[in-house]
Formats: C-alpha cells, structure tokens, sequence
C-alpha cells in the first residue's frame, strides 16, 4: 500500500474505531518498508492537530529498526503533550534499550499515573540487558526525591530488576526506619520475589516479628518467597476455576453492589461462581471456584490461609494492591501489586485449571502474565469495549480527531483496545455476549474474524437469579395488596416520605448502576428534569457512593446539582438512594411496577442510560420483576428488549431521544390493564438468561478448553 497511502487511511476514516483499525496497517506498512523516507513521513505526522493520527505514527514508528525512529521517538518522551510522552514510552517497549531514554523513562515512573505505569513496563522489560545501568538510575533517582509516592514507585520499578544488583538497596530500604513506611513497604513487596537469599528471608523474618501494616506485608512476602504450595489433589472430579474483579470488594451477600466500582459484574460473578458449583451433574464439571476481589494485606494474609486448606465451593481470594481503593480507570499504576498477589492467591490454591477474564484492565493485564508464567488456560469473555463507547462518544461530537490524544490520556482507549485483543489472541477460548450483528460487530469495532475459527468462540449471555427477583416481586406485590412493609421494602417507603405530599402518587422512573459516566446517570436526570417526566414522575436513583464519593462518582453528581440543586432534589422528585444490597435493590425495581401505598403509584418504568452496554445485568432483573424498560440500542440489551413490546430502544448518548423513549415507555406501562406484557418480559428472562443456564454454558466451554489442553500435552510429551 505504501506508507503514506496508509497514514491518509488513517486520517481519512469516517469513524474513529476505523482509524484505529487502520493505524495497525500503518504499523505493518512501516515495518515493511522501514526507510528514510518512512521515518520522514511518520516522523512529520507526529506535530499534527489530527491527535489520533499522531499516536498511530509514534507506534508505526516503533516498527522501524532505524536509529533515526529511534531519535524520533526519544524525542517524544520531551513532548509537550502528555499523550505523546505517554505513547512514546509504550512504543519504546518494542525497542532495544536506550541509555538516553532512560532517565526520562524514570522521570515519568517518578510523576506516576498511566504514563509511569507504561514507562514502568518498559523498563521491565530492559531490566535484565541493562540491569546495572537501571538499578543506578532509580538510585540516583532516589537521592534527589522526597515524595513518598515518588519515591514508592521507583523503589517498586528498582525491585522489578531481577538482577542481584538491585537487592542491597531494597534490604537497605525496606530496614531502614527513617524511610516513609509507603517507601519500605515498596521494598518489602519486592524482596519477596527474590528466592534463594537467605539474608533476605532474615531481614523479612526480623520485620513480621513486628506489629503493624509494614509487619503485615513481610508476612505476605515470606509467603510470596515459601516453596510450600498446596499440593494439587488428584481426587478432585471436578475443575477449579479462578476469575476476577479487582475493582470491588466482593463478599458472598453483595453488600457493597452500587458503590465505585462494584456494579453488575460484581454481583455477575457471585452469583455465577455459585451457580457453577450448584452443578448436579455426577461427575461435577466445576467442583471449586475461586473469585479474586481486592482486599486489604490483612485480608490477603486470611486468604492465603482459607483457600490453601479448601478443596471445593466458592471460595473469595483477596489481592492488595498497597493503596487506597481508586477507580478502575486510575488503577492501571498498581499492575505490579496485582500481578503478585494474584499470583500469590492462585499459587495458595494449589492448582487452577482455568483462568477466566473478562475486562480490559489492570487486572486482566496482571493476570495475564501470571497465567502465562503459571501455565495456566485462559478463557476471554471478548467484548467491544471500549470500542462501542469510543463509537458513540464519535457519533455525539464529543470525541474527535482533534481532542482524542487528549481524551485517550484520561481513558486510555487506545491501550485498552490493544489489551483487549492480545488478551483475544493469546486465549484457549473466547466467550462473546449475543448481538445483533456479532460477526461485523466483532470485525468492524474489534477486528476480530469469529467466523475464521468459529470452534474457538461461544456465544454465551448473561445471566440473573430469578429466584431472588422472583421473591422481590411476590414482596413487593403483597404489600401493594395491603400487607406489611418488608424491611427492605420500609426503608424505600422512609426514603420516599421525604417526598412533598403532591408527589407521593407519582409512579417511579428508576434506574440502577454506578455513578460513572459511562452509565449515563447525569444523562437521566437531565432527559427527566427538563421534560414534562418530572410531573409525572418520581426519579429514584440507586447507586454510587454519596458519603464518600470516588472522583467519577462526585463528576456525575456535580452534573446532577447543575441540573437540581442538592437542597431541592426532593421537591423536585429526584431521590438519590446511594448503593443498597442486590436483595434490597431487587425488591425497590420490583416496588416500582407494583407501587408503594400512598407513597407511589404503581406502572413505573426501568431507565438505563448507558453509553453502552455489553449486556445488561440490572436491565435483565428489571424485565425479570415485570417492569417496562428503556434501554441502548446497541449491544446486549438489542437482544432480548422488543423495542416497542418489551420495552424501548434508543441511542441513549442523545438526550432528546433517550427523553423521546422515557415518555413512550411511561405512556405504555400506564395503558397497561393487565399483566400480559410483564408475563411475557419474565418468560423472556426465564427462557434465556438465567444464571443456571450461564454456568451451564460456561461449565461446557472449560470442560472443552480442559479436555484441549490434556490433550495437547499428551500430544507434546508423546513427542518428546
């Protein structure tokens, strides 16, 4: 094609996901064709306003093994443009190493955030061709910074240097009681990845002897150094299976769904990693589970301890990411903290048959590297995200050629989308959530071929509990028929009472979900507040974090004061709940089609205003307690709503037609004389997207990637 036919490709795509796309094909053509005017050409395309079109330059130059792409790209690392610098360090992980980028590769490792989590990778990676040359680096780093957080991250990359050249400096460290304790623990963490020195085992020894959090983290590293795993037992009949969400505090009654970072993928893996032991089958495909949730180094070091001396069931693994809880979106820095400790929870079971993955995040990127270090089978739930919510952040105006680098610093789009396809690439078995048009959904947004090897992809939906809605509905209808309140169902009935008395016969509009903006709350509240909706209706808003909220949490919450004032929410019908158990939230949905006595009328409707979602867990129990539902057009939900029967359909990113939707859906649950359309909403449920029938197709696929990988070793040691 030719390098600059190639780049114009890139600059002239219609949709962003296409430039993205197309910004590989630059890569291959540079690789190519790596001469003068290849560097000539990419090397211009960095200063242009077209900020997409200079990333996909600075990693089409990483291709090149020229030393003028290497000036180029060193170079960048002093950009005045954050993104640039940012791509820069991620493209220098595909070069050898520079003792001139070095220290600025360290430099940013030292300010943190995204940026020093790719510059830390990129050094790893360099670790042991220049180990000398980096462990003198971090240490003259070192001499010249105070800031514990600073300083934290530099000890951490030092321990990432696997060479006996960096251990005096981190004993030093880690024993050194005039050190930020942050600093020490850094150190602490690191030499429990370093096997085989009894002096260090000494100095951890002498440090767990001690009380306190730095106590506490020499007890995990003498765990981390412990040659004593588990031993797998070849009784089992059935799989262990581990998966994970590092960005919520799971706990088996779910106490913690709604707030940050805990949505439905939290209350998902609960409930499947129940569902999948409850198998009756004999023998049992999955005989154990194991879901890894963040947790504190206390929690980890309990843990360790519960899970190497349990066979079978649901078992809950605690990883400490040494840092205060933060947002999925800021947890990229704590890579190296999750890889050890996920590695430390699956070494504690004593054997996993199967790692199951499912986001584009720091946890996946951890624990892909622990599967491959361990031997451990991947399955992928693959899914276009971010894509869908890059497409229709296009399609809105609000993100553009001109402001993508910009937006990507904040999001980091365009690694997340590479993430999602090597992790893709490198699975025994992708899953894929049902869409209407999977196949060019898949190829046009993600660029994968399903239909190239359709025996690697199962198509499997989600699925809910319908016994726990199924008892919210029976609830919520009996006390609509008179019976007394259930104490979930009082505590709606004490947050609706602040209502003035002029809206307490108003049905309810409600929605469920975290405070993210990806999750369209502000989006409700504005489609609602400024329509004739808010006469007609009661806002209930459940989710989020209202005492203490996360800085995603407080942008969509700032959004919402511009619109109603905090002091007039109630006046105006707005009710924001906070996050509530998933048993009581199950019970407030259903009291919104059966209504509240005289605190709200009955024919409430389901909003969700997501940018985008992959399928819909809070959309499923909705249907499933019998409510009218507003949904995306797009994705999961396209499946299952019958857009006009079910429920409405509609591009949720525009206000006016989510608005247009809300009315319809409220105009149609109100002529509702009988209960036909809430019966045949819970038959579509009922049929389909249950968990049962989730972990009943899952149990199938690891069975068939465990039976694959018997198989092929058998194959290799035969070979042998």
């Amino acid at each position: 094609m030719g390098i600059q036919t190639s780049l114009d490709a890139v600059v002239r795509a219609d949709r962003l996901v296409d430039s993205m796309r197309l910004a590989d094909d630059l890569a291959f053509e540079a690789s190519r064709d790596g001469g003068a005017r290849t560097v000539r050409v990419l090397t211009f395309a960095l200063n242009s306003e077209d900020q997409l079109a200079a990333i996909a330059a600075t990693h089409a130059l990483a291709q090149i093994f020229d030393e003028q792409a290497d000036i180029a790209l060193s170079r960048l690392l002093s950009s005045s443009r954050g993104f640039m610098r940012e791509h820069a360090a991620w493209a220098l992980s595909l070069r050898l190493p520079r003792f001139d980028t070095v220290g600025r590769l360290i430099g940013l490792v030292s300010d943190g955030g995204f940026a020093g989590m790719v510059a830390q990778r990129t050094l790893e990676q360099w670790g042991s061709p220049v180990a000398e040359h980096l462990a003198i680096g971090l240490e003259s780093a070192l001499l010249g910074i105070d800031d514990p957080g600073a300083r934290y991250r530099l000890v951490e990359t030092l321990g990432l240097v696997r060479k006996s050249v960096a251990t005096p400096a981190l004993v030093r460290i880690a024993t050194d009681i005039g050190e930020e304790e942050s600093v020490r623990v850094a150190a602490v963490s690191a030499l429990g990845q370093r096997r085989g020195d009894r002096a260090i085992v000494t100095v951890l020894d002498d440090l767990s002897r001690t009380d306190g959090y730095l106590a506490d983290v020499a007890r995990l590293s003498l765990v981390d150094l412990s040659d004593e795993s588990p031993v797998a037992d070849d009784t089992h009949r059935g799989l262990t299976i581990a998966q994970l969400f590092l960005h919520a505090d799971l706990d088996a009654g779910l106490t913690q769904a709604g707030s940050g970072d805990n949505g439905g993928i939290a209350t998902l893996l609960v409930r499947l990693g129940d569902a999948l032991i409850a198998d009756e089958s004999d023998p049992p495909r999955v005989e154990r589970v194991i879901t890894l949730s963040r947790g504190s180094v206390a929690d980890a070091l309990q843990s360790v301890q519960d899970i190497g001396s349990t066979r079978w069931g649901h078992d809950y693994g605690r990883v400490p990411l040494l840092s205060e809880p933060v947002q999925s979106a800021s947890a990229w820095p704590l890579r190296v903290a999750a890889r050890r400790g996920i590695r430390r929870m699956l070494r504690a079971a004593g054997g996993v048959d199967l790692l199951h993955l499912r986001m584009a995040d720091v946890g996946s990127l951890a624990a892909a590297d622990v599967a491959r270090e361990l031997d451990i089978p991947v399955v992928f739930t693959v899914a276009p995200d971010p894509h869908a919510v890059i497409h229709s952040l296009d399609l809105s105006g609000r993100l553009t050629r001109q402001n993508f680098g910009e937006v990507d610093e904040v999001e980091h789009f365009w690694f997340r989308t590479h993430l999602v396809q090597q992790l893709a690439a490198n699975a025994a078995h992708t899953v894929l959530f049902p869409r209407p048009s999977l196949a060019l959904d898949m190829r046009e947004l993600v660029g994968i071929d399903i239909t190239a090897h359709p025996e690697r992809h199962t198509i499997v939906p989600e699925g809910i509990d319908l016994e726990v809605v199924d008892r919210a509905v029976q609830e919520s209808a009996g006390h609509a028929a008179g019976q007394p309140a259930t104490g979930s169902l009082q505590e709606l009935r004490d947050l609706l009472e602040s209502l003035p008395p002029e809206r307490r016969g108003l049905p309810l509009l409600v929605s469920v979900g975290r405070f993210h903006r990806v999750k369209g709350m502000a989006t409700i509240v504005d489609a609602w507040a400024n329509s004739p909706l808010a006469d007609r209706t009661n806002l209930l808003l459940i989710g989020g974090n209202l005492i203490d909220p996360s800085a995603d949490e407080r942008e969509q919450l700032e959004l919402m004061d511009a619109i109603i004032a905090p002091a007039d929410r109630f006046a105006a019908g707005l009710v924001l709940s906070g996050h509530r158990r998933n048993d009581t939230v199950a019970r407030w949905v259903a009291a919104a089609r059966f209504g509240l006595p005289g605190l709200a009328a009955p024919h409430g409707i389901y909003v969700c205003g997501s940018l985008k979602e992959e399928f819909g867990i809070a959309l499923l129990e909705a249907m499933g307690s019998g409510l009218m539902v507003v949904a995306p057009d797009g994705g999961g939900p396209a499946t299952y709503v019958e857009s006009g029967v079910t429920g409405f359909l509609t591009p949720t990113w525009d206000v006016e037609l989510l608005r247009s939707a809300m009315v319809k859906a409220l105009d149609a649950s109100v002529a509702e004389a009988t209960p036909d359309r809430a019966t045949v909403s819970r038959s579509t449920v009922e049929e389909s997207f249950t968990i049962q029938a989730m972990a009943r197709a899952l149990s199938n696929v690891y069975q068939g990637v465990q039976d694959e990988e018997s198989e092929s070793r058998g194959w290799s040691f035969a070979a042998l």
